[in-house]
């Protein structure tokens, strides 16, 4: 069989996985990485690992070991180490890589947002916007707020073990997306939330967030993404499937 790895962690690697499943389950096996962040994670059809791989050399490890045929990276558009070691590592391997990558959001008529290249350009700016912000970063960067001590922030994950020890001025709730636009304009409108802080993802799964903020005539404060590596890139899964189809074994 035909062995793909996919760099998971987002909706899109799990539709994928799905219907790589449904279209070429008897040829190809198909394994999804994932970061091991949340403990229960959504689980797509095919294997599973958890964890890091060590590095570029660990990478072209495990592609070797594997007898990986071909990569698509799925990761969050932010998760910038995994996708240039998988560049880096299927170079030297001669192993096809694929980015699967939403376009990023671009501002509609009627928003207010403040681009920032970091998260300590956005809190940088924060003090300036408003006193109750709703920070959708990703746990990993909320320490770098932890100092903004005349502000109150909600955050929002899906599970209390996803969380380090936030300030005592902090609100966690825990939830699991997708998101509706009304569910994002009752949770702004409870919590006084005067300026939503997001990484520039892209996709329509999260987005109810920023037409919520629209409604509500809140500034965003946008974090632009980090440089990718320069591979193939697709920005939806139905382009990805047709990648993959070029790459089998004539039937």
């Amino acid at each position: 069989m035909t062995h793909l790895l996919i760099l998971g962690g987002t909706r899109d690697a799990v539709t994928l996985a799905e219907k790589l499943a449904a279209r070429w389950g008897e040829t190809v096996s198909v394994t999804t990485s994932l970061a091991g962040r949340t403990r229960d994670p959504v689980r797509p059809p095919g294997g599973l690992r958890v964890g890091g791989f060590g590095g570029a050399a660990g990478f072209r490890t495990y592609l070797r070991e594997y007898g990986i045929a071909a990569v698509i990276g799925a990761t969050h558009p932010f998760a910038a180490q995994i996708s240039h070691n998988a560049a880096s590592a299927c170079a030297v391997e001669e192993v096809p890589l694929l980015r699967l990558q939403r376009p990023p959001w671009r501002a509609q008529p009627g928003d207010d947002w403040r681009c920032a290249a970091s998260n300590e350009a956005a809190a940088a700016i924060l003090p300036d916007l408003g006193t109750t912000v709703f920070l959708t970063v990703g746990s990993s960067d909320l320490h770098t707020y932890f100092g903004l001590t005349s502000q109150r922030f909600l955050v929002r994950a899906i599970e209390p073990d996803a969380l380090p020890e936030l300030p005592d001025a902090w609100t966690a709730v825990f939830d699991r997306g997708p998101f509706d636009d009304a569910a994002e304009l009752a949770l702004m409108r409870t919590h006084g939330i005067e300026v939503l802080v997001t990484k520039n993802s892209g996709g329509g799964a999260v987005a109810a967030k920023l037409r919520a903020a629209r409604t509500l005539g809140l500034p965003v404060v946008m974090i632009d993404r980090p440089p990718g590596p320069a591979v193939e890139t697709v920005s939806d899964v139905e382009a990805a499937l047709n990648w993959v189809r070029r790459r089998l074994p004539p039937s």
